[in-house]
């Protein structure tokens, strides 16, 4: 089956969630969609929607046999300059999900077929709209939760990434075509390569390649979020510190410990990056056996961890489990020497401060060492008040810097989407592999292999070379009617 069947067809789908609101939109494209719309919009003013330019909106009333269903705004947006490419019509109608549900029907007598999910966007990119990267931005468009998310797939949508790939793309493409007309013309006169400028081009390409992917790990956590885990000592304050974080009474707060039995999941959003929160139950010896269960799975959530908020109480020496957590994962961890509030002249105190650091009694870390693990501290150590509203500003300021490894926060763009990640690596250890067999002294041909290979998967992530399977797979995981 090609990718391209159905293309023909004129889709129909409910773009707004089915529910009671104030608008639905229901939206058709395809060649028959203004056959279909002339046949059940009655503009209230025929001449204007006659002469009407491209992307206007005309009042009028939506009937089915000449039964009025509902007064609309219809939205006229005409091939080429469309989303899909194709006629589109946006019928706006009266939130309720009747109406809504009666103009679809409509639609689907007069010949429109059900669109499938993500249809609409894959048709924007079969009929070149988009690229696939920017197909693909349209759904992180839709799931973010946080201003750089949103901020990271708009650039995407608006093809800022897809310029650089396309340009990396280009450059192999031509650095292949001129290996392989010397391979199979090698008595005529084409241009050709010699060895040191074969050298130059693929060390560019690399460079190309290795800028693109520089950032991946912070778009990616901007895309995804940081898995997030509080823990601590009973009564340490893990719950406010959830509340806080959420804004909410979420997690019960109590003086008696082992109240947290099991985890609680949560998001929340702490400096533009989202963290998927995980409160746990206290960790701590001789609880009993239903709370022994839920300390067990504290400790298997941590080792799940992109993140770890230890939170400890200030002034009180560390219990072995509180090491513990700081021995086995130091560099996932942030220590949060809470209950500061309740120490003497506590404002006055350092503010924050490494494992190593110097910054004052307060702020330096006690001893902490000389338990099971590999040893290492690379945990960071933040004096705190979850009820004084003391050190938010410090842990904001150290998951930002932590997300974007002190990379230019304005760097764009940058890739995000493990797929293309994938492929961008793939495509560079090709380059990697085809200079070293340059090095090496290699026949050309032996050099396209590596080439075609990296050719590949850059081209994956356009969506110049790419299989019904992926194609089908990825706009699957769109909603229906976008």
């Amino acid at each position: 089956m090609s990718i391209e069947t159905g293309l023909e067809d004129t889709i129909v789908a409910l773009a707004t969630p089915l529910g009671v609101g104030g608008v639905h939109i229901v939206r058709l494209s395809g060649s028959g969609a203004g056959e279909i719309i002339e046949r059940c919009f009655e503009p209230v003013n025929p001449e204007r929607w006659r002469v009407g330019a491209n992307y206007t909106l005309h009042l009028g009333w939506f009937k089915e046999g000449g039964v009025v269903i509902d007064q609309v705004l219809v939205g006229k947006m005409l091939s080429p300059a469309s989303y899909t490419g194709e006629d589109v019509y946006e019928v706006n109608c009266h939130g309720g999900v009747y109406v809504a549900l009666r103009i679809l029907r409509a639609c689907l007598r007069l010949g429109a077929r059900q669109a499938e999910a993500g249809e609409f966007t894959k048709r924007a990119f079969l009929r070149g709209k988009l690229d696939l990267a920017q197909a693909e931005a349209v759904v992180d468009v839709i799931a973010a939760r946080t201003d750089s998310a949103g901020e990271l797939a708009t650039s995407q949508l608006a093809g800022v990434l897809s310029q650089d790939v396309q340009s990396l793309r280009e450059f192999v493409l031509e650095t292949l075509a001129f290996l392989e007309a010397g391979i199979d013309f090698p008595e005529d006169e084409v241009e050709t390569l010699d060895r040191a400028e074969l050298q130059r081009r693929l060390w560019k390409a690399k460079e190309k390649a290795e800028a693109i992917l520089k950032g991946s790990g912070t778009g990616k956590i901007l895309r995804e979020g940081l898995i997030t885990v509080i823990c601590g000592r009973p009564n340490a304050g893990k719950s406010s510190l959830m509340n806080a974080l959420l804004k909410e009474e979420r997690a019960i707060v109590t003086d008696l410990p082992g109240t947290t039995r099991d985890e609680i999941r949560e998001s929340a959003s702490l400096g533009g990056v989202l963290l998927h929160l995980v409160d746990t139950a206290g960790l701590r010896q001789g609880a009993g056996r239903v709370e022994n269960l839920g300390i067990e799975r504290a400790w298997q959530a941590l080792a799940r961890a992109d993140l770890i908020l230890l939170v400890t109480i200030a002034g009180e020496a560390p219990a072995e489990e509180e090491r513990k957590v700081v021995s086995l994962y130091g560099d996932r961890v942030v220590v949060l020497r809470n209950k500061i509030d309740l120490l003497p002249d506590w404002e006055s105190r350092g503010v924050c401060a490494r494992a190593e650091g110097e910054n004052g009694d307060l702020a330096r870390p006690l001893q902490w060492t000389g338990v099971d693990g590999d040893g290492s501290d690379e945990s960071v150590w933040l004096n705190f008040s979850v009820r004084e509203g003391y050190g938010f500003a410090d842990l904001e300021r150290e998951i930002r810097r932590r997300v974007y490894r002190g990379e230019l926060e304005e760097r764009r763009p940058v890739l995000s989407n493990v797929r293309h990640i994938i492929a961008l690596e793939r495509c560079r250890d090709g380059l990697v592999k085809a200079l070293a067999a340059v090095d090496a002294g290699y026949p050309w041909d032996i050099v396209t292999v590596d080439l075609r290979e990296s050719l590949r998967e850059v081209s994956l992530v356009t969506g110049d070379s790419v299989d019904e399977t992926l194609i089908n797979d990825i706009f699957g995981r769109f909603c229906i009617g976008k």
